[in-house]
């Protein structure tokens, strides 16, 4: 029978911290949801200890999910366990992740501690929270640079203690496949309780090895991936999850195992991610990308055309992925509406249906078609801006080539109307000038714009992606319209309207390890 690999997903932890991936509350909320329906085993929701803003989110996240554990990450310390016990005690399935550094030069440098400081340190935090919750995971950060008879003796002492899981990070992305198996074989050659928990792998993809060594791991026994939804992660992130799946789906064969993953959700998934961190999709991405069921060649599109299998070893429809094809049009009816969407995989209720549906009627009238792509767009855009205190009137444009550009923008606010104009060096900067005069919001600075187009034609709808930043907090702000002008705005107030939310709430913080 095959091995139950168990997928850990830290996408709102670690992948959070890749820089400029940030997000905000709901949105976390709304992955965390998605990482639900994807049927992931562990939600590593944050590090709850970190700022006021994780602990909620942490918290808010415990509260909602109900089929997949929720962790909180701690360091080995009583105060970070305390906060992570509180911000999860109230999940259907609530996890401690405790982590202390094992390899020399962390010990030495980062941890200033001998290594029994450190083996005593392990087994009374893992103790402390075991005392607190059932399930209780250890790292030993750094393990693949750490010395391997040391690390047996960390491992047997955390499991000793209460550590129903141990993971074995490849912190830096330093390991290669052979020498990650050569290490889990050794854990279970010179760990006597091994067999009393559940091992992990962590893998950094520094040199681009971090979903081979992360199979590479379970050939040898490992029982549990952590991975993230696109790679996300600090510096070249972590083990892409749709590579991790897929692979084990469709190598069966080899491995012997397999995951509780719903791979038809895994299309929708990498799209949320990547659009609420506001992060274009590359088109030669494994499993995801825009190509990756694409045939250009001649040779390749006569074999698939003749038999699939000569050049794709998964199907399209096996990642949730649907033909993009003109599907609606401005006569559909909200019955229709409603059966296309569930076809994508959206879960939505009869509010929401309707609120999507007028949107898409509002669609029809501006494009001649409208696609597959666009309705995705319409909802993910949706989830990604919820309303907030300043909602967009109207706005008026002066601009061209020898002229300054002008622009009026009205705003409302408490259902109060406020207006103002201003110049710019171009249309979007004129529009952002007159937005700046009317909002009280924190002082911001634009890191960054881009623009994309959903579908093809002249009438595509065009979504915006702004990153604002204030002070410490950097929010990204989403904008969808045929018009990029309006596009442009909208991603303006709706990072705008984050930050006005977020307030002081994320200005305490906290130094993470």
């Amino acid at each position: 029978m095959d091995r139950i690999i168990r997928i850990f997903d830290t996408t709102l932890r670690d992948g959070e911290q890749s820089p400029g991936c940030s997000m905000h509350i709901e949105e976390k909320l709304e992955i965390a949801k998605q990482l639900e329906r994807l049927r992931v085993d562990v939600i590593e929701a944050g590090f709850a200890v970190s700022s006021p803003g994780d602990f909620e989110s942490v918290s808010r996240i415990a509260e909602t999910v109900k089929d997949s554990m929720v962790a909180s990450l701690a360091r080995a310390l009583k105060k970070d366990i305390d906060a992570a016990y509180e911000a999860t005690r109230k999940a259907a399935a609530p996890m401690i992740h405790t982590f202390i550094s094992t390899s020399p030069v962390h010990m030495e440098y980062k941890l200033r501690m001998k290594p029994e400081e450190v083996l005593e340190r392990t087994r009374e935090m893992v103790a402390y929270a075991r005392s607190k919750c059932p399930n209780v995971e250890f790292s030993a950060e750094d393990a693949t640079r750490s010395d391997p008879a040391f690390l047996a003796r960390i491992i047997t002492a955390a499991i000793e203690a209460g550590a129903n899981c141990v993971n074995i990070p490849d912190t830096v992305g330093y390991t290669v496949p052979e020498k990650m198996a050569w290490l889990i074989r050794y854990l279970y050659e010179n760990v006597p309780n091994i067999d009393k928990a559940i091992v992990s792998v962590h893998c950094h993809n520094d040199l681009g090895m971090a979903v081979a060594n992360s199979l590479a791991a379970v050939t040898a026994g490992a029982g549990q991936i952590e991975c993230t939804i696109n790679g996300l992660g600090e510096r070249a992130g972590n083990a892409a999850l749709e590579e991790v799946v897929m692979a084990l789906a469709t190598r069966r064969d080899y491995f012997g195992a397999t995951c509780r993953i719903d791979t038809t959700q895994i299309y929708r998934t990498s799209r949320l991610v990547y659009g609420i961190v506001g992060v274009p999709v590359p088109i030669n991405k494994a499993i995801v990308g825009a190509n990756a069921f694409s045939h250009e060649s001649g040779i390749h599109q006569h074999g698939v055309l003749a038999e699939r299998t000569t050049y794709e070893i998964m199907t399209p429809e096996s990642i949730g992925l649907t033909k993009n094809r003109i599907v609606l049009g401005k006569h559909s009816g909200r019955h229709a509406f409603k059966e296309r969407v569930e076809e994508l995989g959206y879960n939505l209720n009869d509010e929401e249906i309707n609120k999507f549906f007028e949107e898409f009627k509002a669609l029809c009238d501006k494009k001649k078609v409208v696609s597959d792509s666009d309705i995705e767009a319409i909802i993910n855009n949706r989830l990604t801006t919820k309303s907030g205190v300043y909602k967009l009137v109207r706005f008026d444009l002066q601009s061209g080539n020898r002229v300054k550009s002008m622009c009026t923008v009205e705003l409302e606010r408490d259902g109060e109307t406020f207006e103002d104009v201003a110049l710019g060096d171009g249309p979007i900067n004129a529009a952002y000038n007159a937005i700046d005069k009317i909002v009280e919001a924190p002082e911001r600075k634009l890191e960054d714009y881009s623009i994309h187009s959903i579908s093809g034609g002249e009438d595509a709808l065009g979504e915006v992606v702004v990153k604002l930043r204030s002070g410490k907090n950097l929010v990204t702000g989403h904008g969808l319209s045929v018009d990029i002008m309006e596009a442009s705005i909208l991603a303006y107030i709706n990072g705008i309207n984050k930050l006005v939310e977020m307030g002081d709430r994320y200005d305490e913080d906290y130094e993470k390890n």
